[in-house]
């Protein structure tokens, strides 16, 4: 069923080295590959044709939906709109993300457009994570979007990760949050050489309970550039934060926006943004354990981005 290159970018992807157990629904090259369902958790194809319904029956507790994408097509630039239902009272983590392998000189693509609908009470854990890979020239690229509405009561933490190999990439982040709900966005991004990535973030408090932290970790490395941006939007009685970290090595190139709006008398928003290099007693303590200046300057990151 999967060839080197495809297990490869499944491991790297989902960590996956095998069919995973539960629901899962597998998309290569714009086609798909594998699909299985559960007794709790049902995927379809939308009406459109251009992607999958993922529905999570209320009370499923301890499941998982696996639904990588992985493209090796030269010159393909796919695009598919996902949407999930979560159901009341249910516990479910979802494990997406795209895997490219760009052998030759044209460039390959994944847009992919998820949509999360939390029901009342509705927990979940989503794990994105993109990679890209291959000798080829061509163009890696990459733009994922993801927009939550969340209802009373639910809870949706949310882990977005690229470590290096995509040249161009456009995540967007859009979210409703619903009274008494709380959501959780950990971003973490390693660009190198020229590559680009730009981060958009709309997170809108609309319910009186309601609470939003989003995390972002960037290490910009090379003649690379990442732009961070991200309106928190108060329109109840709420907690909202914003936490932005960037280390710059070499050439890099940094813009980080984080934008407070209350709209409420009772709001309170916060946030802390800081943007430097490595610490050089930080080397210096790592290279005197007996690491040379790469490794130290490597494991610094790694912890950094952890």
């Amino acid at each position: 069923m999967f060839d080197a290159i495809d297990k490869q970018l499944l491991k790297e992807v989902a960590d996956l080295e095998a069919i995973p157990k539960g629901a899962y629904n597998i998309r290569k090259n714009g086609k798909l590959l594998g699909r299985e369902v559960s007794a709790n958790i049902n995927i379809e194809n939308n009406p459109e044709g251009n992607g999958i319904i993922i529905r999570v029956a209320p009370n499923t507790v301890n499941e998982s939906v696996h639904i990588p994408v992985i493209l090796s097509q030269a010159g393909l630039h796919d695009t598919v709109y996902n949407t999930f239902i979560i159901g009341e009272d249910s516990d479910v983590t979802i494990v997406a993300g795209c895997g490219i392998h760009c052998g030759g000189s044209k460039s390959e693509g994944h847009e992919g457009i998820h949509e999360f609908r939390l029901e009342r009470g509705a927990r979940m854990r989503y794990v994105e994570k993109h990679v890209a890979l291959g000798e080829g020239t061509g163009k890696r690229i990459l733009n994922p979007t993801t927009r939550v509405f969340m209802k009373q009561d639910s809870y949706a933490e949310m882990e977005l990760t690229q470590l290096g190999g995509v040249d161009h990439a456009r995540r967007v982040n859009e979210a409703e949050v619903g009274p008494g709900a709380s959501l959780m966005i950990t971003e973490r991004v390693l660009t190198e050489k020229d590559q680009q990535a730009k981060s958009e973030n709309e997170l809108i408090l609309s319910g009186e309970g309601s609470r939003a932290n989003m995390v972002s970790r960037s290490v910009i490395k090379g003649d690379s550039r990442q732009d961070f941006y991200v309106n928190l939007i108060a329109r109840a009685k709420c907690f909202g934060h914003i936490e932005c970290d960037a280390i710059i090595m070499d050439n890099g190139v940094n813009e980080t926006i984080p934008a407070l709006k209350a709209q409420h008398p009772d709001a309170e928003l916060t946030h802390e943004a800081s943007i430097g290099k490595i610490a050089s007693d930080q080397l210096m303590k790592l290279m005197s354990l007996g690491l040379d200046y790469d490794e130290a300057v490597n494991r610094i990151i790694q912890g950094f981005l952890k």
